[in-house]
């Protein structure tokens, strides 16, 4: 039986708690074999992004190529591009290839409020990888970039969510971490597919530990994706799997720290998830 695989194509994070290192970390408590394509290398740790150095387009195509003649991927997720050229480029190359799924995670701030995409880089990311997302999973800043609406409940998520259908996205999970109840012991997601609809909710943590979060979700979509799972299924296990992350924080770093990989392999999760 050949065993799973799964791609991602993201920046590296020399801190390990975002990035490469977290999809990585997911993928291999999932039991999915992981596969990566670095676009950029960042200097960065818990305090924040102190610098990022970009891949030339020549490498990140030669490692998607390095990928697809040798492994079967059964589903990937994009990360950290940064530049419309890298997007462009990474399209153009994937196109090249079966790798199954896209999970499309619109990377454009860091934890700490970096910017990790350039401005002339959103219009490059609606034409080029919108078309080709399987799913994509915006927070709420990344949902009013790509769509200019500020999501503060359901309706304003319907409302972004079919404009992002509109742009070739098949399901959207907009994530509700950043909403402005905050305060809430609830942290809500919102699921639309063409046809429907679902809200995801699970207990919110008091907690800094949180860097990774994204990356983690959407890395823990493609490993269910590539083992077989169907979309909703691999959603809503996500759900559970960030949840259980972020509910048993581990102490690494001096700012906010890395979710807990470790905990993604248990079969009991922590906290009720609620549909």
């Amino acid at each position: 039986m050949m065993t799973p695989q799964v791609l991602t194509i993201a920046g590296s994070d020399s801190g390990g708690g975002a990035g490469i290192q977290a999809d990585l970390k997911t993928f291999q408590m999932r039991g999915a074999f992981g596969t990566s394509v670095i676009t950029a290398v960042t200097a960065q740790n818990t305090l924040g992004v102190h610098d990022i150095h970009m891949i030339s387009l020549d490498n990140v195509a030669k490692q998607i190529a390095a990928i697809g003649e040798d492994f079967h991927i059964g589903a990937y997720k994009i990360g950290m591009l940064g530049t419309a050229e890298m997007i462009e480029c990474v399209a153009h190359s994937v196109r090249q290839y079966d790798f199954g799924a896209l999970v499309l995670d619109p990377v454009a701030f860091a934890k700490g409020g970096a910017a990790l995409l350039q401005n002339s880089a959103i219009s490059a990311l609606k034409r080029e990888l919108l078309p080709m997302a399987n799913v994509l999973t915006p927070n709420l800043p990344e949902t009013a970039m790509l769509t200019g609406i500020h999501v503060h409940n359901q309706d304003d998520a319907a409302q972004a969510a079919a404009i992002l259908h509109d742009l070739g996205v098949d399901t959207v999970v907009i994530k509700g971490g950043h909403l402005d109840d905050s305060r809430s012991a609830i942290c809500r997601d919102f699921v639309f597919t063409r046809d429907e609809h679902f809200v995801l909710d699970s207990p919110r943590f008091d907690t800094p530990h949180t860097h990774g979060t994204g990356c983690t979700f959407s890395a823990c979509v493609a490993a269910e994706l590539t083992k077989g799972q169907d979309v909703f299924s691999a959603i809503r296990l996500a759900k559970q799997c960030i949840s259980s992350a972020i509910g048993q924080p581990i102490g690494v770093g001096h700012g906010h720290g890395a979710v807990n990989h470790w905990a993604l392999a248990q079969d009991d999760f922590s906290g009720s998830l609620k549909e």
